[in-house]
């Protein structure tokens, strides 16, 4: 196996202070491998970045059309949300729609990432709920499937069917057999597969077409578009996914995974690109995706949005600046 290959640079002044080490693969339509740094079958748990394959049964098994969902609340099976109030409003409303509440769900709660709802709570003296997991999107999507299929209420089990439509669909898109899983923060199986595989998914993404003639490359078509169409929804304000997506004007979409993974799907191109960064660092992910991308040229280099990730100034309390954060020879 291939080593990781030095991939994102920390300076300060003249000095090389940090170095992040990590793994991409980009991919093409056939699934093959246009280029790669690092171990391309690098097994790893994609995480977050792979939320449109698990929002692919949702589509493919006619629930979404059954509820009525909204290209909105399909960004939102996606996401992975700062829980501000366009993001909890609309579960909310979505999970009543079902006639299902907070509890029906099995994410778990923690405080928003966004500031003003974070305050709000403290304000009004309430604890979050679970619609403020940044997955809460994901499970009323998770939710919407299970009422379709009659399944029981405990839908993040392994062997629950909507877990297993969510493995069938992982392991055809990336062309593996998974080797396992590990439980993801919101407590729903993440499947693990080479970084190429999820390459290769990713670039399944990247050639569905909307008039295609599968059912699953419909779904993964229309996904890319409610992303795409709606980037403020997939993270939020100051977000490297919103931000970027925003910068490409809808042409990509960008998902981001805890522990350093990036996901990019390009339909322009029909490449998909898989990033995984070994030590976990997000600083280093979002360099390292805004890089590729600048390297395809679907991504201006002088944008402020990628400016704020990629040759990005490292700065101090009394706002001096440091040194840089930048990527590598080896990945330019």
């Amino acid at each position: 196996m291939t080593n990781p290959v030095p991939m994102v640079e920390i300076w300060r002044g003249d000095f090389l202070e940090s170095i992040h080490v990590g793994h991409a693969v980009i991919c093409d339509a056939s699934g093959d491998i246009v280029q790669a740094w690092g171990a391309p079958d690098q097994v790893v748990l994609p995480r977050s970045s792979s939320k449109m394959i698990q929002a692919l049964p949702l589509i493919e098994s006619g629930a979404a059309t059954a509820a009525g969902l909204t290209m909105d609340q399909l960004a939102l099976s996606c996401a992975s949300h700062n829980s501000a109030a366009i993001h909890t409003d609309r579960v909310a409303a979505w999970l009543a729609t079902l006639g299902l509440t907070d509890d029906d769900m099995r994410c778990g709660a923690h405080d928003p990432k966004d500031i003003e709802a974070r305050n709000a709570l403290i304000r009004a003296h309430k604890k979050p709920c679970q619609i403020h997991n940044n997955c809460s999107g994901k499970h009323a999507g998770f939710l919407t499937l299970n009422r379709h299929i009659g399944g029981g209420s405990e839908y993040i089990n392994p062997k629950h069917p909507v877990q297993m439509a969510v493995l069938e669909a992982f392991e055809d898109l990336t062309n593996e057999t998974s080797p396992g899983f590990g439980i993801d923060g919101c407590s729903a199986p993440n499947y693990a597969s080479t970084l190429h595989g999820f390459a290769r998914a990713m670039a399944f993404f990247a050639t569905a077409n909307e008039d295609g003639t599968s059912v699953r490359e419909r779904a993964a078509a229309t996904l890319v578009q409610a992303m795409t169409t709606f980037p403020e929804l997939v993270a939020g304000d100051g977000r490297a996914c919103t931000e970027l997506m925003r910068a490409m004007d809808g042409r990509v979409a960008l998902k981001t995974g805890a522990e350093a993974v990036y996901s990019a799907i390009i339909p322009e191109l029909k490449l998909g690109v898989a990033v995984k960064i070994s030590d976990g660092s997000t600083r280093a992910a979002e360099c390292a995706i805004a890089a590729i991308l600048v390297k395809l040229g679907v991504l201006d280099p002088n944008h402020p949005a990628t400016l704020k990730r990629m040759n990005a100034p490292v700065t101090n309390c009394n706002n001096i600046t440091t040194g840089y954060i930048r990527p590598t020879k080896e990945l330019l």
